[in-house]
C-alpha cells in the first residue's frame, strides 16, 4: 500500500488551518505518525485539534525492540508540536488539490 507523507509545522498559522481541515477529514484512518524523536507510531487516527494535536487508537509501535515499554499502549495522545511526519494512505490524499489550496492560503491577499 503506497502512503503519502506530510510534513506538519503547526507554526505556520493559515496553512496549519488547511492541514486541520484535511486532517479532521481523515478521522479512521490508518496512520504512521514519527515522533521528533524518531518514534515512529502505526494507528488509527481518532481525531485532531486546530493545533494538530493529534489522538490515535489501536496503536502499535514501528520498532518494538528499540521501544518494548510502549507495547501493551492502545491508545495515544500526541501533541501536535512533537510530531516530525504523518504518513498517509495515499489513495486518502489529493495532492492536486491540496497543492492548489495551499496556493491559494499562501498567496498575497489584495486589498
Amino acid at each position: 500500500m503506497g502512503r503519502t507523507l506530510l510534513f506538519v509545522d503547526s507554526s505556520q498559522q493559515p496553512a496549519a488551518m488547511l492541514f486541520y481541515s484535511f486532517f479532521k477529514s481523515l478521522a479512521g484512518s490508518e496512520v504512521i505518525v514519527e515522533l521528533k524523536s524518531g518514534l515512529a507510531i502505526r494507528g488509527t487516527l481518532h481525531s485532531v485539534d486546530q493545533y494538530l494535536n493529534v489522538k490515535i487508537n489501536d496503536v502499535s509501535v514501528v520498532d518494538e525492540v528499540r521501544y518494548p515499554h510502549l507495547i501493551s499502549v492502545q491508545n495515544m495522545f500526541i501533541r501536535g508540536s512533537v510530531i516530525r511526519y504523518l504518513q498517509l494512505p495515499r489513495d486518502k490524499v489529493d495532492t492536486e488539490l491540496l497543492q492548489d489550496a495551499t496556493r491559494k492560503d499562501m498567496a498575497p491577499q489584495s486589498s
